[in-house]
């Protein structure tokens, strides 16, 4: 159990990063909202991968892709949240 949390947080680490090095542009986000960008990403991803494919927009079936529809999933969500603005840290 344990190790699958450890690796679920490893794997949207790497899909948050290569997520942010694909968008240009400086983001204030650490190691833990890198990881949490992969995460959310991934579900995400899954949302439009049923949108796509089923042509319907379930809330229910939320699921997690793969890499590819990961990455483009946390892509998206960078993307929002640079749009408005809330990628920023506000003190």
């Amino acid at each position: 159990m344990i190790f699958s949390i450890i690796m679920f947080l490893v794997v949207g680490l790497i899909v948050g990063a290569v997520a942010r090095l694909l968008m240009p542009g400086k983001d204030s986000l650490g190691l833990i909202g890198t990881a949490i960008l992969g995460i959310i990403g991934s579900f995400i991803g899954g949302f439009l991968q049923n949108l796509i494919e089923y042509h319907k927009a379930s809330l229910s079936s939320f699921h997690m892709v793969g890499i590819i529809g990961s990455i483009i999933g946390a892509f998206v969500l960078l993307l929002i949240l640079r749009v408005t603005g809330l990628d920023r840290r506000r003190y």
